[in-house]
């Protein structure tokens, strides 16, 4: 055994080779403006029977951007044109940035895609109709998505918190801490900051960022 103060420095040297390697290799930036996703009974009530269309493909395999948008009203405003990402969900979910949210004059949690629990009010706005979601609304916690092959590569583990630098040489150079990591093997390597952050750093899509 180390005496401790040999323990904890190999520990302190263990952290920096990881970093060190982890920093090594660039992932992909992926702008997520605001946008929705919803469940297939929401959806008929908003544009009747005909179904999503498709506008363009995005990374993440099996996903897409779809022509159709809705209006999302909140207690002190509106925003138009909130794009569909589909295919349909089991729950409907609006993912906005913290300025959206103070034009509609809601107070939003932080969360992962999918935990809607505390998520704020919204009513939906489509061609056919509305409906008001009692938990709708979050901003989206920024993560990075790992194919397991990927995850395997920075030693990365789903669920791990990660520091992420952006903007490198640049006039905003930042780094982001608290960034969820996702591994599954429906994911293609991505960084997903919401348009707030990524304006904070002068990000566009297909930059590049590194875990530090």
């Amino acid at each position: 055994m180390l005496p401790f103060g040999a323990e904890a420095a190999a520990q302190i040297v263990s952290e920096l080779e990881t970093s060190l390697a982890r920093s090594k290799h660039p992932i992909p930036v992926g702008i997520s403006n605001r946008h929705f996703h919803i469940t297939e009974e929401h959806w008929r009530i908003l544009f009747g029977e005909k179904d999503p269309t498709e506008y363009r493909r995005i990374l993440q395999p099996g996903f897409w951007a779809a022509t159709e948008t809705v209006d999302v009203e909140g207690p002190k405003g509106r925003l138009d044109r909130i794009r569909l990402v589909a295919p349909f969900r089991s729950k409907t979910q609006v993912e906005i940035s913290r300025t959206d949210a103070s034009m509609l004059g809601i107070k939003p949690p932080v969360r992962g895609s999918g935990k809607l629990e505390g998520a704020a009010p919204l009513r939906l706005h489509g061609p056919r109709g509305h409906v008001d979601v009692e938990d709708a609304a979050i901003i989206a916690q920024r993560h990075v998505h790992f194919h397991p092959r990927d995850a395997e590569k920075f030693g990365i583990k789903g669920g791990e918190m990660l520091r992420v630098r952006a903007g490198i040489g640049g006039p905003r150079e930042t780094v982001f801490e608290q960034c969820l990591a996702r591994v599954s093997d429906q994911f293609a390597l991505e960084f997903h900051v919401d348009l707030d952050e990524a304006n904070a750093a002068w990000l566009k899509n297909g930059d590049f960022v590194h875990i530090v």
